[in-house]
């Protein structure tokens, strides 16, 4: 049990950083102002060096990681270019990747409970990601 709860919160960690990733490079080409653009790249490198990290643990444990869902993608995907389109700024970026923030914080902490027999290192993943994602959503706050 111990195992098996470790590798699906590594797997939700997985996908949670890539759809984190993804979300970061598809506004990036939109922003304005350098500091947006330094936080961001900022976030999107603690997001790399965390997906290695999680990679690492998966192929330990012979598995092959998780994709996000196709369609949560796609949503987000279509959301980010909409909103976009209407108002390129910003405060429409801050308030779409605060959205995917919020989102990962509260999908990391269902998994979190869900998962509670993993083991530490796994959890202390899912900590750190949640703590990434939790301090980009209150730094974006000026942007808004």
């Amino acid at each position: 049990m111990i195992e098996q709860d470790t590798i699906k919160l590594y797997r939700e960690c997985d996908a949670g950083v890539k759809m984190g990733i993804s979300s970061l490079s598809d506004v990036t080409k939109y922003v304005g102002q350098a500091e947006l653009l330094k936080l961001l790249a900022r976030c999107r490198d603690e997001h790399l060096e965390l997906e290695n990290q999680i990679r690492d643990k998966l192929n330990e444990y012979g598995d092959e990681g998780k994709n996000p869902n196709p369609i949560a993608k796609g949503m987000s995907w279509m959301k980010t270019n909409v909103k976009l389109a209407m108002n390129e700024s910003d405060a429409t970026i801050a308030s779409l990747i605060t959205d995917g923030c919020d989102m990962g914080v509260k999908s990391l902490s269902k998994y979190l409970n869900q998962y509670a027999a993993a083991e530490e290192h796994a959890k202390d993943t899912a900590k750190k990601l949640i703590a990434i994602e939790d301090k980009l959503s209150v730094d974006l706050r000026a942007y808004l």
